[in-house]
């Protein structure tokens, strides 16, 4: 028989243990070992690049970050995560692919943890909450596999993901293409690829992308009525891609497009909107006029 008093004491004391949640202190887990060494790793190769500067080896490093971040929004989160369109797979797989190299996790893992944000933003059970500080939802979250698990249960909201042999691929295997790629990285152009390239496209690749969990949800303008922190970050959206109009795509999850104004930046929809006109993208998912009245907010 279920009592709703113990499940009173059961929450509250849920939320008191994530309040009081050790994120240095604490149990580490090999996965999080590795994920905080990747991370410490090419942020120091960045620190290094100044004594190892090449112009053409820096160039490589901006158009990494470019290929990569523009995949991460592409392919896992407005492909995959949202459904926001529809592309062949020979188109799919390979903007999958190269966003392994940003560095953010595999499809499956990325994909995953963005659906439990928004099932459960700015609540005890959001991922990267910004309750929870700004340092925990900008980088923090990504070294505690544990806590996530224990917030948000297991990683179930991703069967569609787990029924294509690519993505179960990519998990088991994704160590090996990073490895993989940073050792024909330092093959091809020595420590300034490594430093110049990796280092510096690899930090400015972490960083916008964790702006928009960290910085999107406590600064910045508010056009439409969620229920949620979002934030529309206008500065951001050249870096981002066009991710940092926070919230509008909280406003309207699944559209394919988050710039929604003219002279909103939004790179990935550019991308997107190129995919349909030549007939390779379908059910470009976009909010209707009734739905915009609906969620603005009266000046």
């Amino acid at each position: 028989m279920c009592d709703p008093t113990r499940d009173d004491v059961s929450s509250q004391s849920r939320a008191v243990s994530i309040e009081k949640r050790a994120y240095i202190q604490r149990k580490w887990p090999l996965v999080d070992v590795v994920r905080a060494l990747i991370v410490v790793i090419v942020h120091f190769l960045c620190l290094l690049a100044p004594f190892n500067y090449q112009w053409e080896a820096l160039r490589f490093g901006l158009v990494l970050f470019v290929i990569t971040t523009l995949s991460i929004t592409f392919s896992y989160h407005r492909n995959l995560a949202h459904r926001s369109f529809k592309i062949p797979k020979w188109i799919e797989y390979p903007f999958a692919y190269s966003a392994v190299f940003a560095l953010q996790g595999d499809p499956m893992d990325w994909v995953s943890i963005h659906r439990f944000h928004h099932q459960f933003t700015d609540s005890d059970r959001d991922p990267h909450s910004p309750k929870e500080g700004l340092w925990f939802s900008h980088i923090m979250w990504i070294f505690d596999t544990q806590y996530i698990k224990y917030k948000c249960g297991g990683r179930d909201n991703v069967k569609d993901l787990k029924k294509q042999w690519f993505y179960k691929f990519l998990r088991r295997t994704i160590f090996l293409h990073i490895v993989m790629f940073w050792t024909v990285l330092y093959l091809y152009g020595g420590l300034p690829y490594l430093t110049c390239g990796g280092g510096v496209g690899g930090v400015i690749g972490y960083h916008v992308t964790f702006l928009v969990n960290s910085a999107c949800h406590i600064w910045g303008s508010r056009s439409w009525k969620t229920k949620d922190t979002s934030r529309n970050v206008w500065w951001l959206s050249l870096f981002t891609m066009g991710e940092s109009w926070h919230n509008n795509h909280h406003a309207f999850e699944s559209s394919a497009r988050q710039g929604l104004e003219w002279w909103q930046i939004d790179i990935t929809w550019y991308l997107i909107r190129l995919f349909e006109v030549l007939g390779l993208a379908t059910d470009v998912k976009l909010p209707s006029e009734f739905q915009k009245q609906k969620m603005a907010i009266v000046r």
